[in-house]
């Protein structure tokens, strides 16, 4: 049984089925991280960003599914890279006629190109936001969490003018600013932004095609419900990339 387990998933058809999967949580992930990210928008100095950032990085459970996240994407990319170069190997040599683009989507037919730039794009991003978290000199910055008269838990930038809350319902709290770091990175440099907006419009693409094409590699195919699985997959394959999209040029253009 095992061994039969070892051969299907080093098979074609078992390392697609390993993208398949691993694709759908990674999307799954993105709505996650999307949601967090959405704080960026809120004029309260970073609060609630700060305080996303700081609950994604302490919490256990949080911890656990985003190395698993990390370790999927790796796994993505390189299943993907295998497939691209044995197809390859399978037809060496061109055909004397080769339209693929009447057969096959431009998506399609150029996922290993977009795959490569959204890897590159992961490496800076990590290394930009989630390496300085947890590793560089990062600024902090103080807000006050308290406890209004009737024990409902607030926070805010600043309490000292709200009425009915007394210092005896305050407290300090102190978080790593990630929300000036990720500010300050994208106002300092329009390669930067230009790197994300690229690599929005990779994964734009990527998701346009991979979406539905997972659940059919997992045999989630028919003429009922498949046009519904594609029309969700390209809302979110604009969509999603989109909201990302406009996270540097808010910065770069309105902070």
């Amino acid at each position: 049984m095992k061994q039969t387990t070892q051969k299907i998933f080093q098979s074609t058809l078992g390392k697609k089925v390993i993208m398949a999967l691993s694709g759908l949580f990674i999307c799954t992930f993105l709505i996650v991280h999307l949601i967090g990210n959405m704080q960026l928008f809120k004029d309260d100095q970073g609060l609630a960003f700060n305080h996303y950032a700081k609950f994604m990085t302490t919490n256990p459970l949080i911890k656990i599914v985003s190395y698993v996240n990390y370790a999927l994407i790796l796994l993505h990319v390189f299943t993907s890279l295998y497939l691209s170069r044995k197809n390859k190997k399978a037809r060496p040599v061109e055909y004397g006629y080769n339209n693929p683009a009447a057969n096959s989507a431009w998506s399609s037919r150029n996922m290993g190109i977009l795959g490569t730039i959204i890897l590159v794009f992961i490496v800076v991003h990590m290394q930009d936001f989630w390496w300085k978290y947890h590793n560089g000199p990062l600024p902090t910055k103080t807000y006050w969490e308290y406890f209004s008269p009737d024990g409902e838990e607030h926070s805010a930038v600043n309490v000292g003018d709200i009425p009915g809350v007394s210092t005896a319902y305050k407290q300090q709290v102190i978080y790593k600013d990630l929300y000036r770091e990720v500010s300050e990175q994208f106002k300092a440099s329009i390669g930067l932004v230009f790197l994300y907006l690229l690599a929005q419009m990779a994964i734009a693409f990527h998701l346009w095609h991979g979406f539905a094409s997972a659940f059919q590699t997992l045999g989630i195919n028919h003429k009922t419900y498949s046009p519904a699985i594609k029309f969700v997959g390209h809302a979110f394959a604009v969509i999603v990339p989109f909201l990302f999209a406009l996270m540097p040029l808010y910065f770069y253009f309105v902070k």
